[in-house]
C-alpha cells in the first residue's frame, strides 16, 4: 500500500485528529504544529497552526475526499477560530510538501459557490513539529475533555468503525 501525507488544521488539534483518524483511508495520525518557526513545542508561540498530521491511501481516498470531511467539522468562513478557540494557531489550513496536493485543495475550493468567503489557506508545509505525547489521540484518552471541543460528539464518531 502507498500512501500519502497531508497536514490538516482546523481549530484545537484533539477534535481534529479523533475526526480524521476515523475517516476511511486515512492509515495514521499525529497532532502536530505547521509551519512555525522553531522546531520543539517549548518555545513562545512562532507563528504555527495546530495540526493533524494525516497518512492516507490515495487508492481510497483523496485530497478533496479529505477536505470535504475536513468541512464536516470547521468553520470554513471563519479567520483564527473555531468554536471557542481563538487566536492566529486555531486559523484553518492545509499543507503539504506535495504541490499536486496544493493546486488539488486549491481547485477544490475554487469550485465551490462559496469559494470567495472561504478563509482556509493551502501553503506549502514549511515546518512540521510534533505535539507532546499529552496532546498525541487526547479525546481517546481522555473523553471527558470533550466538553471543551468546537466538534459535536455526533461528528466526532461518525467514521468510526463499530
Amino acid at each position: 500500500m502507498s500512501t500519502e501525507e497531508i497536514y490538516l488544521a482546523g481549530g484545537c488539534l484533539w477534535g481534529v485528529q479523533e475526526f480524521v483518524k476515523h475517516l476511511p483511508g486515512v492509515t495514521w495520525t499525529e497532532a502536530g504544529r505547521a509551519n512555525g518557526t522553531t522546531d520543539n513545542t517549548k518555545t513562545p508561540y512562532d507563528g504555527y497552526a495546530e495540526c493533524v498530521r494525516v497518512r492516507f491511501d490515495p487508492s481510497v481516498t483523496s485530497v478533496e475526499q479529505l477536505l470535504t470531511h475536513l468541512f464536516e467539522i470547521i468553520d470554513p468562513y471563519s479567520v483564527n477560530q473555531q468554536g471557542r478557540d481563538v487566536g492566529l494557531k486555531y486559523r484553518t489550513g492545509v499543507y503539504s510538501t506535495n504541490e499536486e496536493h496544493l493546486k488539488r485543495a486549491k481547485a477544490f475550493i475554487a469550485s465551490r459557490e462559496d469559494a470567495d468567503r472561504i478563509a482556509l489557506e493551502v501553503l506549502p508545509l514549511t515546518n512540521y513539529v510534533p505535539s507532546d505525547e499529552e496532546h498525541q489521540n487526547r479525546l481517546s484518552r481522555c473523553p471527558e475533555d470533550h466538553s471543551y471541543c468546537h466538534v459535536p460528539m455526533e461528528l466526532l464518531q461518525k467514521y468510526k468503525k463499530q
